[in-house]
């Protein structure tokens, strides 16, 4: 017993070391505060709105009066977020409705784009939040690899399914959630599905730069629709995001101190798209990345136009949109 507990304050120690050298500095964000009804009369779809950042925001969008748009995979966890969010917000609040998205089948990404497109009159905000954080090598319903199918391509194809009504919403917004280990991945144009090797670190990171990429290329389309659309890194936040991450039994719990004592919460993580969904401070602004509800400067690899529109064009083809004649410009 005693060498067990030794063993794990060792692990406990170095956990909590690394920890500190990581974010030395660790402020409590400052939550935004908005007039009750800033978001009355607007329809917001958050994906992967039933747990961490994405619940936290559909939560305070609702205290907002907005229509949320849960599209989620799991609806029974997003019945029973939904339950929660409602009871949360108090009497005076918006209106939830959950939709079935698995952004891993591209066919489930057009029902929910053919549904939204057909019942829905309006699309004020659109915010890609859900994500797959380094998962075992598996593969999407259509092939792809699965960090890459779901950050990227199944957003990819959802936006672009919805853009005629964001444009006929207009002025409204896209909101992109990435992540600063975008920091060390590339887009591997060459090997883009991992089919030679996979390592599921580089991958996560190669979606969450792609997100940055696409975007760029699609802000760039978007000028003069009155469309905007703006990326965010949320930092490190208290989320399922990591449940493939294995950590040593022993040093579970003082992971999960370090976590209390070094990550955002849920709801402080959610702090910069609801700036970014809810701000009049962005009205207009497009193309750019923000954290910490300000704007972020990105390395040269996130602001690459060449790489923005290859990798525009490649997703294009690899999601079987129509590639004829103008086809790869959204901003007619």
């Amino acid at each position: 017993m005693s060498t067990a507990v030794l063993i794990a304050a060792v692990v406990g120690g170095g956990v909590l070391l690394f920890m500190r050298r990581l974010f030395p500095r660790r402020k409590v964000a400052k939550l935004l505060r908005y007039p009750a009804g800033t978001m009355r009369g607007k329809t917001v779809i958050v994906t992967g709105a039933n747990s961490g950042i994405g619940k936290a925001l559909a939560g305070e969008l609702l205290k907002l009066h907005a229509r949320v748009i849960m599209a989620c995979r799991d609806l029974r966890s997003a019945e029973d977020a939904a339950r929660d969010m409602k009871e949360q917000a108090g009497p005076e609040q918006g209106e939830v409705v959950v939709k079935h998205l698995n952004l891993a089948s591209l066919r489930s990404v057009r029902t929910f784009c053919e549904e939204v497109n057909k019942e829905e009159s309006k699309i004020d905000v659109l915010v890609n939040n859900a994500g797959i954080y380094q998962c075992p090598y598996t593969k999407t319903e259509d092939g792809f690899e699965m960090q890459l199918g779901v950050n990227h391509l199944g957003h990819f194809l959802l936006t672009h399914l919805l853009l005629d009504l964001l444009k006929a919403s207009a002025p409204s917004r896209v909101v992109v959630v990435s992540s600063k280990l975008y920091k060390y991945g590339h887009v591997n144009f060459d090997d883009l599905n991992s089919e030679r090797k996979y390592d599921k670190a580089f991958c996560y990171s190669q979606s969450k730069l792609a997100n940055l990429l696409f975007t760029l290329e699609l802000a760039r389309q978007l000028q003069g629709t009155g469309v905007t659309v703006n990326a965010l890194t949320p930092g490190i936040v208290r989320t399922k995001l990591g449940r493939h991450v294995h950590i040593p039994l022993l040093a579970k719990p003082l992971f999960q101190l370090a976590s209390l004592l070094f990550f955002k919460s849920p709801l402080e993580g959610a702090q910069t798209p609801l700036y970014l969904a809810c701000s009049p401070e962005v009205e207009g602004v497009s193309g750019k990345c923000f954290a910490d509800c300000e704007e972020e400067e990105l390395m040269a690899k996130a602001t690459n136009e060449q790489a923005a529109r290859k990798l525009w064009e490649t997703s294009r083809r690899m999601v079987g949109l129509d590639n004829g004649p103008g086809a790869s410009s959204v901003g007619t």
